[in-house]
């Protein structure tokens, strides 16, 4: 994910991952992989599907990546010797 292995480095992943912990607890105990895997599947379908995200104007991740007329959310890098901006 990252070359630094920091999650400050990859901060979306981690929030992404969080999210799947959290909302959909994906990180449960469950002994059978398969039953596991078929849950991760199941919350990324929601996740990308079904779940509407602020930053992207209350729409889900398909509407947005669908529609043309909004404009992506643009987050500047929290690095004060970086000037460079990360685009979502």
């Amino acid at each position: 994910m990252t070359e630094k292995y920091d999650s400050y480095e990859n901060a979306i992943a981690e929030r992404i991952n969080g999210i799947l912990k959290q909302e959909f607890d994906i990180d449960k105990n469950i002994e059978n992989i398969d039953i596991k895997k078929q849950l991760i599947i199941n919350s990324i379908k929601i996740y990308n599907n079904k779940r509407p995200h602020i930053s992207n104007h209350i729409l889900t991740p398909l509407h947005m990546h669908k529609q043309d007329k909004l404009k992506r959310t643009i987050y500047k890098s929290k690095k004060f010797n970086d000037a460079s901006i990360v685009e979502l």
